[in-house]
């Protein structure tokens, strides 16, 4: 029940992102600032999971230490404020199309990490190690397919006309300039990626000396407001850009306070927690799917071939991954259950009472003394 309640939290995440995806891509079109945006929605998630987190987790809370704060502080800089910001900088001299492509880095980023400090096993000579490095390279495969491969038949797109027209009279310009550009916003948006995948890292490792995960959410929002309230101060001093109307830039900045920085920052401290960094990674080729059927019915985008096919190929690795560490996971729960049992080849383990043996000695002892 707790592996299929992990999927689901997963899914439910990247389902999450798809929408927040799209909303930003309408909501900085429209002329939202990004350092504004990544202020107001960590402000609005700090006072929103703030007093559960006093209320509910008052007992269990460890207490902050140095150290702790320090961990913390990296924590909400690598995945933020690093990684939002500069994510956002890399989309205004790169398409959307090559940053999706990268995005699914993320999983192959965060495997290799995590082999390498040792919080992922990694056995070429089973099937499941095969199966998960396999797995990887599917996706990311199949990722790459479905953004890139555009030729083929052109499906009858889902609506006839876009539901929602964001570009404007400057979107030619941006493009040109983004082609003009494209090394230098792919190395921008890999940075990100890479600040993103040592966050998922370090969140299992701050997880275990501070395993309160409302308060942990509470306290990267915090940080990631100052950081970012900062960087504002230096790229965002014109008093207009914090002005909010009744809009779609508004809109989009609740939205992101609420389901993305409070609730999908919870349920990934919570899966990673369970089912550790790599399993939370390895959803995030969905996130690719989700936004081409969105943007299918919202912008009216028509699927090639090669999309679907890259669909299939990012289900078929996901698959496969999922798999490996399913297997993993039997395995190193088989010798716990199957200890002490007779006809294993393993050594029978008999609990020792070693209060119990001594008073049976004594009681020997006396016997022997009444009768000699």
């Amino acid at each position: 029940m707790a592996t299929c309640t992990s999927y689901a939290a997963m899914i439910l995440v990247q389902l999450a992102y798809g929408g927040s995806n799209i909303l930003m891509k309408i909501a900085l079109e429209k002329g939202l600032n990004q350092l504004v945006f990544v202020v107001y929605r960590h402000l609005i998630a700090m006072i929103l999971v703030g007093p559960f987190a006093y209320v509910l987790e008052r007992k269990q809370r460890p207490p902050l230490s140095l150290p702790v704060i320090t961990k913390i502080f990296v924590l909400a800089s690598l995945g933020t404020t690093i990684h939002l910001n500069v994510y956002y900088a890399g989309l205004a001299y790169t398409s959307a199309t090559v940053a999706s492509a990268l995005s699914n880095v993320i999983p192959s980023l965060t495997f290799v990490m995590a082999v390498l400090l040792g919080m992922e096993k990694l056995k070429i000579s089973s099937a499941r190690g095969w199966a998960k490095v396999f797995g990887t390279v599917i996706c990311i495969g199949g990722s790459l397919v479905f953004t890139f491969w555009k030729g083929g038949y052109l499906y009858k797109s889902l609506e006839e006309r876009p539901l929602i027209s964001i570009y404007s009279s400057r979107g030619h310009n941006e493009l040109r300039h983004a082609k003009e550009n494209w090394i230098k916003g792919s190395a921008l948006i890999l940075t990100s990626h890479i600040a993103w995948s040592a966050w998922l890292i370090l969140q299992a490792v701050v997880y275990k000396v501070y395993p309160a995960r409302l308060s942990l959410t509470t306290l990267i929002c915090f940080f990631a407001s100052i950081q970012s309230s900062v960087l504002a101060l230096f790229f965002g001093r014109n008093p207009t850009l914090w002005k909010l109307d009744w809009n779609v830039q508004l809109l989009t900045i609740i939205y992101c306070g609420v389901v993305i920085s409070a609730l999908v920052y919870y349920l990934q401290t919570w899966c990673i927690s369970k089912k550790g960094p790599v399993f939370a990674a390895m959803f995030s080729p969905l996130l690719l799917i989700i936004v081409g059927i969105f943007s299918a019915i919202a912008f009216a985008e028509r699927l090639h071939v090669g999309s679907l096919t890259g669909a299939v190929l990012i289900i078929l690795g996901l698959y496969c991954v999922l798999w490996g560490k399913r297997q993993e996971d039997s395995t190193a729960e088989s010798p716990e259950e199957g200890k002490g049992s007779v006809g294993d080849g393993n050594p029978v383990e008999i609990p020792i009472n070693h209060n119990a043996l001594t008073s049976a000695k004594q009681a020997h002892k006396g016997n022997e003394t009444e009768n000699p």
